[in-house]
């Protein structure tokens, strides 16, 4: 089955930044060390040869692993969803039945979660249960700090703030 990995124009430019910035800046930055550091002389003690390799394998994982979320990235304008059920892009409020806390979050996509901003990623424990609820459904969440019982108050969509300015 193939993945696919929503999300918003945001999270992919954001993703293609990093791969320009690893390509352009960090990698030639790393030979430019390696190279340096075979100056060092005997390789079998030579740190910053060994640490420069090491960066350059870091650095060549996670343009790799880049690529593959780009390959099965899928671009979703979460403005021209609908959100009478959470969905993509859903701006969910919700309050704890237990402590009558409120709690606002927006679903988006696994790279462009914050939840100290309230953006959660699609594929967390809390967004799949809250996937496809309605306003005024009770549901019991199983979170890493227990057992929580949610009423969801409101459903919207609304611009999504992904950066603090």
């Amino acid at each position: 089955m193939e993945k696919i990995e929503p999300m918003t124009l945001f999270g992919y430019n954001k993703l293609q930044a990093e791969v320009k910035y690893l390509r352009e800046v960090r990698r030639p930055q790393i030979v430019k060390d390696i190279e340096e550091a075979l100056g060092y002389g005997d390789l079998k003690e030579n740190a910053e040869y060994h640490a420069a390799k090491e960066n350059q394998k870091l650095i060549d994982i996670r343009l790799a692993e880049l690529a593959e979320l780009i390959g099965s990235s899928k671009i979703v304008n979460p403005s021209e969803l609908e959100h009478s059920r959470v969905s993509f892009g859903s701006t969910v409020v919700m309050v704890d039945l237990a402590t009558d806390k409120e709690s606002t979050y927006t679903i988006v996509g696994g790279c462009e979660s914050n939840p100290d901003m309230g953006l959660i990623s699609f594929n967390s424990p809390l967004a799949k249960q809250l996937l496809g609820r309605e306003e005024g459904d009770e549901i019991k969440v199983q979170l890493p700090n227990g057992t929580k019982e949610f009423e969801v108050i409101e459903i919207r969509y609304q611009e999504i703030v992904f950066e603090c300015h």
